[in-house]
């Protein structure tokens, strides 16, 4: 057989390679509706190149996927987004970005098996595209916290009235971020960390 430069298996980056101190690690899933944001945040807060199974929206969705509001998008999360984050030299925090179209969903059984916990990412300019997600996470009984992605010409709205439009309780976060920047992806992440926590403390 004749192997050629361009047929050589040179395996993963350097950066990319798990390191040898990981001993444990933990699963946050990112879910929300289509267009919402999720393959931006992997992205940008992940440590190594995310894997990512986006492919080009054809012809063939038309009719079949809902993308009001959103009609620019050229491409399309299918599977699953993939990053990954040292919290310390043993505990790696791997991420996990959903499909956001409705179509994909059967695929989600797989992605919330063992996972700690949820962001849902939610777009001010089409809140309806989130109450079926949170309604999914609910009934899974996956804890989450609410990321509201700041896109520049979503509309503002008080957190008290995005809560009751969302139909959400009390004790679960809120927090405004921009999924294209890494400390906020961060903040949101350490917001659920914070609230996973609370949960796992001790009833006084």
């Amino acid at each position: 057989m004749d192997f050629r430069s361009s047929d050589t298996i040179t395996g993963p980056r350097r950066e990319d390679v798990l390191p040898t101190t990981a001993t444990a690690a933990v699963k946050v899933v990112i879910v929300g509706g289509f267009g919402v944001g999720k393959t931006t945040m992997v992205g940008s807060v992940s440590e190594i190149r995310p894997l990512t199974t986006e492919e080009t929206m054809t012809q063939a969705g038309v009719g079949v996927d809902d993308n009001y509001g959103v009609e620019s998008k050229t491409a399309t999360t299918v599977a699953m987004d993939f990053g990954r984050i040292s919290i310390s030299e043993e505990l790696i925090l791997y991420l996990f970005g959903t499909p956001g179209q409705e179509r994909f969903w059967f695929l989600w059984n797989g992605l919330f098996e063992g996972a700690l916990g949820a962001v849902v990412l939610v777009d001010t300019r089409r809140l309806e595209v989130s109450f079926d997600v949170i309604g999914r996470l609910e009934e899974r009984g996956v804890p989450f916290v609410v990321a509201i992605n700041t896109f520049p010409d979503a509309p503002k709205h008080p957190v008290e009235a995005l809560r009751s439009a969302l139909d959400l309780p009390e004790e679960v976060p809120m927090i405004d971020c921009d999924a294209r920047l890494r400390g906020s992806s961060r903040d949101v992440l350490m917001t659920l960390m914070r609230y996973l926590h609370s949960l796992a403390l001790p009833l006084a």
